[in-house]
């Protein structure tokens, strides 16, 4: 014989005992617990003392009244102290008026005396049900929240003094507070990413989700799937409904990471999402608005792309409102000592290591360094030196920097000279061919010539 399952705790509130009893009796068997109570007084300490889930309340207490004042009293103090309990009104003079005017007022239902056993436990039960799904939901709003709190948690700076950063930086704050679409360029490693989350954060939309698309690892046969999302049954491994990435940034921000990486006949169904701000699942029929933030990056250049017919005129034209271009690390020097400070606090702190701090040589190595991997290379050279080094300070040993990368030169070259000689070495590798020394240096070739007419090369 299956043993029915039992849960829930009811508070009974009547001046009846009799009422009280038949009630307890009836449904003992269908509730965890059910306590009952023949005066209201004590009903607020029973409800702070126990986990109350239904509370079925008499209307009436007072020989002779039928206004159903004292009711509605007690209604209203228990949704002070306690709105997400549910209550059911209990009323022997069929006072439909007064109650549904208590439904009005938080109550989930009423039932008139004398009742019908079935009918009140179905609207019992349904109090319960509402009071769960209610939790669930509260749950799931709370757990939302906490992960947009961490999602935008501030604990990731951006380090940069240079005048370079104070621009980008001063462009990132303008344009943060609009809903303008962003497109960030840079070459791999520096900080695109980065960028983005600080325009999320600084934005009238940091409270809700930042959504990042990886578009370099999505493949052409997921990409509809995973933008738009689909329905159950739409293919053949759609065991049920999927949102989409698109509409899961609604409300928030949409960053497409690596836009440039997206192939050409996937971009014309990106375009027309954005066009429209209308998302269609597939296998569905039903069109879902959506208000996004845009936010996108890429290390590719868009513009050559374009001339290349491999990138849409009108998608590029559609995402780069305003372009923010991020410098490599080698043409922000000035701050390659406070980004390797950071990585030792953060590393010192992960491997349990303290006092450690770079010699005067291993800053001016770091700072002849070309840096091809950028920020994230000199964030794993910090890293390894960390766990490396056995002394008290990172000596240049300790960080391993590949011979072939530096720009070699005395302790006396200028700012100036080191530009000339990163030019001249650049062109020298790619056999003189401007584009590609402009993209490696991560300038525009117009710079580049200007640069080599300024330095006579």
């Amino acid at each position: 014989m299956e043993v029915k399952s039992k849960e829930g705790r009811l508070l009974i509130v009547d001046d009846n005992k009799s009422v009280l009893n038949a009630l307890r009796i009836f449904l003992k068997s269908e509730f965890l617990e059910v306590i009952t109570l023949s005066s209201p007084k004590t009903l607020i300490h029973e409800i702070e003392m126990h986990d109350i889930d239904v509370v079925l309340l008499d209307m009436n207490f007072n020989a002779g009244e039928s206004s159903g004042n004292e009711g509605m009293y007690w209604l209203r103090e228990i949704k002070k102290i306690r709105k997400d309990i549910e209550l059911v009104m209990f009323t022997a003079y069929g006072d439909v008026e007064t109650a549904v005017k208590a439904t009005h007022e938080g109550a989930a239902d009423f039932i008139l005396k004398p009742w019908e056993n079935e009918k009140l436990l179905a609207t019992l039960k349904a109090a319960l049900n509402l009071r769960k799904s209610n939790l669930k939901i509260g749950k799931l709003m709370k757990r939302e929240q906490e992960l947009k709190c961490e999602m935008n948690r501030d604990d990731r700076m951006i380090i940069g003094d240079s005048p370079a950063m104070k621009n980008i930086l001063d462009l990132v704050k303008k344009v943060a507070s609009t809903d303008a679409n962003i497109m960030i360029t840079g070459e791999n490693g520096t900080g695109k990413e980065l960028i983005a989350k600080e325009i999320h954060r600084l934005s009238e939309r940091c409270n809700e989700l930042l959504v990042t698309v990886d578009l370099g690892s999505m493949s052409e046969s997921l990409f509809e799937s995973e933008m738009f999302g689909h329905v159950k049954g739409s293919f053949t491994d759609a065991c049920g409904d999927r949102t989409g990435k698109i509409m899961l940034a609604h409300k928030g921000t949409l960053l497409l990471d690596e836009v440039g990486n997206l192939p050409l006949p996937l971009q014309s169904k990106l375009l027309n999402v954005l066009q429209n701000r209308v998302v269609i699942p597939v296998g569905s029929n039903k069109e879902y608005p959506v208000d996004i933030r845009l936010v996108s990056t890429t290390n590719k250049n868009l513009l050559q792309m374009i001339r290349e017919q491999t990138f849409r005129q009108d998608l590029l034209y559609r995402i780069n409102t305003i372009q923010i271009e991020l410098p490599p690390l080698r043409q922000r020097i000035e701050d390659i000592e406070a980004l390797a400070n950071f990585f030792i606090t953060k590393y010192c702190n992960k491997y349990k290591k303290s006092g450690l701090n770079l010699q005067n040589k291993a800053i001016s190595q770091m700072q002849k360094y070309q840096w091809p991997g950028n920020i994230r290379e000199l964030q794993h050279t910090i890293e390894k030196a960390v766990i490396l080094c056995e002394g008290d300070s990172i000596a240049p040993a300790d960080l391993y920097l590949n011979q072939s990368y530096y720009v070699h030169s005395n302790e006396t070259l200028t700012l100036e000279e080191m530009e000339k000689q990163m030019i001249v070495n650049e062109l020298k590798k790619q056999s003189q061919s401007l584009s590609l020394a402009a993209r490696n240096l991560g300038i525009s070739r117009t710079t580049l010539y200007k640069k080599m007419k300024k330095y006579g090369i």
